[in-house]
């Protein structure tokens, strides 16, 4: 059930994303981004692996250090939970891209790779979104 769960919360994620870098035009996807409940059935997912390994999960997050951290990875629930919350705040992330590029008059063209940097490595997603925004100035509203 675990490595089921695992596998969900990517898919889970996966429509948006796609929506977001092949019809990044679409009214729906529009509609669809904006929502911050796009993330409610991946967090359940994150609650279900989650709620076995709570005390591991607690102990963890209350009084971080490597090694209980590490404990907590060992698990297959715990490392499914964080894969989880991973998903959840990526797809979060890249919603919120995807409209500041919207909103600036970026490129579908140029986002849909850097859209899949962040499914891949959100970080450096991120920090190369960071650079071009900053090029960037939100275009005027639209009617």
């Amino acid at each position: 059930m675990t490595g089921f769960l695992f596998e969900l919360s990517f898919f889970l994620a996966a429509p948006v994303w796609l929506l977001m870098i092949f019809a990044p035009s679409w009214r729906g996807t529009e509609r669809l981004a904006a929502s911050p409940l796009t993330v409610v059935p991946i967090l359940a997912v994150y609650i279900a692996l989650a709620l076995p390994v709570l005390p591991e999960l607690w102990a963890a997050v209350s009084s971080p250090d490597l090694d209980t951290f590490r404990e907590l990875t060992a698990l297959a629930n715990g490392a499914g939970a964080i894969w989880a919350q991973v998903i959840a705040w990526d797809l979060l992330l890249g919603q919120w891209m995807y409209r500041e590029a919207r909103r600036r008059g970026i490129s579908p063209l140029l986002m849909g790779p850097l859209l899949v940097l962040t499914i891949l490595l959100s970080p450096f997603g991120l920090l190369a979104f960071l650079a071009l925004r900053a090029t960037r100035k939100p275009t005027p509203a639209r009617a």
